[in-house]
């Protein structure tokens, strides 16, 4: 349903005359580059990474939100990069975000009646068919009449997230990209949340595109996962496949910083070193080997390609599986 080859979005950090002035030939940062993936129907694609990876950038950039540079996004074989905001309207009903913050992504001014009923004014609703809608969409989101007067500061972060479901629902979007979607949630209501989406999916057949640093959560919802780091996939595949034997360093670590209650199941300890690169000075070469356990000669002389080391299962890597255990 969704398709996406050669995606690249750059960011401007120079001015043009402070990067003459300083001798700067390229004054653009590259925060998503050379991204592909695909998602089918009623199916879930999770993205994974650190702050600062580029995973909300691509987000928005395949609804339109984030000019791309380079590359495709085609939703049901139409492609959507170029086209007018008066063109991209028609489609923009069938890919909804929900952004990252429940409640500063709702406007504190509007009820939650008003706020559930706003894209389909946008989209040009009659007045009359506004009026049963709000309830409706408050049901399949679990959350009774009485939450239609209510403005967003009167909500926990539970309910607004359920609110912005609704909100991402009113249009019957065929694909739904969450940005962190637990995201300052307690424990509790996370599963709450994901149970929601996952019947959503079932009812109505939504695909989402989960974009999330909690990989118990991936674990839970998604068929398949991408790892990003510095704005490109460095694994992608089927998420058992990823969780159970991870190809790239960096997904290692990424599953050893994660809790596991049983100690018979907890993995050896990776410790990444330092901190995420700034995107104005990436590393050469491979990009993560500044922090790679594993850095071998290799690593620091020449950049590793995307390249199948399994059925379905890629990875951005000179030595896959390196310190992986099967």
């Amino acid at each position: 349903m969704l398709e996406v080859t050669g995606l690249r979005v750059r960011f401007r950090r120079l001015g043009a005359l402070r990067a003459l002035l300083e001798g700067v030939r390229d004054p653009y940062v590259a925060a998503v580059e050379d991204v592909a993936l695909a998602i089918g129907r009623a199916t879930t694609f999770a993205l994974v990474g650190e702050s600062g990876s580029g995973k909300t950038t691509l987000g928005r950039a395949i609804v339109g939100l984030t000019p791309a540079q380079a590359g495709s996004v085609r939703f049901e074989g139409q492609e959507l990069l170029g086209l007018s905001d008066r063109a991209l309207r028609p489609w923009r009903r069938q890919l909804q975000m929900m952004f990252q913050d429940p409640v500063a992504s709702l406007s504190p001014r509007l009820t939650v009646r008003a706020l559930v009923g706003e894209p389909l004014r946008i989209h040009g609703a009659a007045a009359g068919d506004l009026q049963p809608e709000a309830p409706r969409l408050l049901a399949m989101v679990g959350l009774g009449a009485d939450f239609l007067e209510r403005y967003p500061h009167e909500l926990s972060g539970g309910q607004a997230r359920r609110v912005g479901v609704a909100r991402a629902l009113a249009l019957e979007p065929k694909l739904i990209i969450a940005d962190e979607p637990t995201a300052g949630l307690d424990v509790s209501v996370q599963g709450e949340i994901l149970n929601l989406l996952a019947r959503l999916q079932d009812r109505h057949g939504i695909s989402y595109l989960i974009i999330t640093h909690n990989l118990p959560v991936v674990r839970r919802i998604s068929e398949r996962i991408a790892i990003m780091y510095l704005g490109r996939f460095v694994e992608e595949g089927p998420t058992e496949k990823v969780f159970a034997r991870p190809a790239h360093p960096y997904t290692l670590a990424l599953l050893a910083a994660t809790p596991r209650p049983d100690p018979a199941l907890r993995r050896a300890e990776v410790e990444l070193k330092g901190e995420i690169p700034s995107l104005a000075q990436r590393p050469e070469a491979c990009e993560f080997h500044t922090r790679c356990p594993f850095v071998q000669p290799r690593c620091r002389a020449e950049a590793p390609q995307l390249r199948e080391v399994a059925p379905g299962h890629l990875a951005r890597c000179h030595f896959p599986w390196v310190g992986s255990r099967a």
